[in-house]
């Protein structure tokens, strides 16, 4: 049996993205180790084609060339292949220095040298889902490739009961974005929907989202509980799980909300849907750039900023309240 190593992203939402091509790898009999960053770790857990999940012990920033090298020697003559998710020059480096033989990943920042069979980025690159499932080296149903995480019922059960709550009895906002502000819905949007719901609502996120999570908890007149920087990612991934539905920006946990097929509504603005949509046939997106009701259409989107560089915010300040209230009772 093959034994391969997979280099993770090192966000969540890639992360999720990821499992097609590692479903592909270990339907065809290899094993699967998963080197991740401690944040992204809890989205392999959730896979049950993983065998186990090294987390790295490297930080955002810099090539961390000693620590890399210490690693590879203890992981030298484990694995037979490697895949190599990310685009970064220091992702490729411990494959090479673990003298993996086969090392598998898209050519990009001057990594020719450290991997032994690579890909060409595509001139239009695809939905990032068939982007990571061609690391196969299989063509075929790419396209169709939908992420499935596997929540533990366990996980889910404790969570919930924690939070004084029952499983499909209350709902789950998402209101951060780490990519920057164009992403996130405005704050009163979310305080205005909250205060319109019958159901409990949880505010969940990383500890840079606790200032937002206070804001609309303050403007929804106590309507939400915040949770943004006080639970683990995989107490997050259990109440998404168990929520009756999850609305969101385009975000890591909006992805993880998607792979769990959870009723979801995601609000799209500076990014596009068409290139990294929420992959769930229960998912309803708002994106006034593909509305033709809406009025003037909003030629500066996708703009992919992580500010406004117009000041208007336009793509995501004029999705009412009231719409994405509608969509969660459709």
């Amino acid at each position: 049996m093959t034994q391969s190593l997979v280099i993770a992203p090192q966000w969540i939402g890639d992360a999720v993205m990821t499992e097609p091509l590692l479903r592909r790898l270990h339907a065809r009999g290899e094993r699967l180790t998963v080197g991740a960053v401690p944040w992204v770790a809890p989205v392999y857990r959730a896979m049950p084609q993983v065998q186990s999940v090294l987390e790295f012990p490297f930080q955002h920033g810099g090539l961390q060339f000693q620590a890399r090298r210490r690693l590879a020697r203890a992981l030298q003559g484990r694995f037979d292949t490697a895949y190599v998710l990310p685009n970064s020059l220091k992702s490729a480096l411990l494959p090479f220095l673990a003298s993996i033989p086969r090392r598998v990943g898209y050519l990009g920042e001057a990594r020719v040298g450290l991997l032994t069979h690579r890909l060409k980025n595509p001139k239009d690159k695809p939905p990032m889902v068939a982007f990571y499932s061609a690391l196969s080296g299989e063509r075929e149903g790419l396209e169709q490739d939908r992420p499935v995480l596997q929540p533990d019922p366990v996980a889910v059960a404790a969570a919930v009961r924690a939070q004084d709550l029952q499983a499909g009895a209350y709902l789950v906002f998402a209101p951060g974005a780490e990519y920057g502000p164009s992403k996130r819905w405005p704050e009163r949007h979310y305080a205005s929907l909250a205060r319109a719901l019958d159901l409990p609502v949880l505010l969940l996120g990383s500890g840079k989202d606790v200032p937002v999570a206070e804001q609309i908890v303050a403007a929804s007149g106590g309507r939400c509980r915040n949770l943004a920087g006080r639970t683990s990612l995989a107490e997050a991934f259990a109440l998404i799980a168990g929520a009756r539905a999850m609305v969101s920006n385009d975000s890591g946990l909006m992805h993880v909300a998607a792979a769990f097929g959870v009723p979801q509504v995601a609000l799209f603005g500076s990014s596009s849907p068409l290139h990294t949509p929420p992959l769930n046939d229960r998912a309803r997106v708002v994106w006034l750039k593909d509305d033709p009701r809406y009025q003037p259409p909003l030629d500066c989107a996708p703009c992919f900023e992580r500010e406004c560089p117009l000041g208007h915010h336009r793509c995501l300040e004029d999705v009412q309240p009231e719409r994405v209230a509608a969509l969660l009772g459709s």
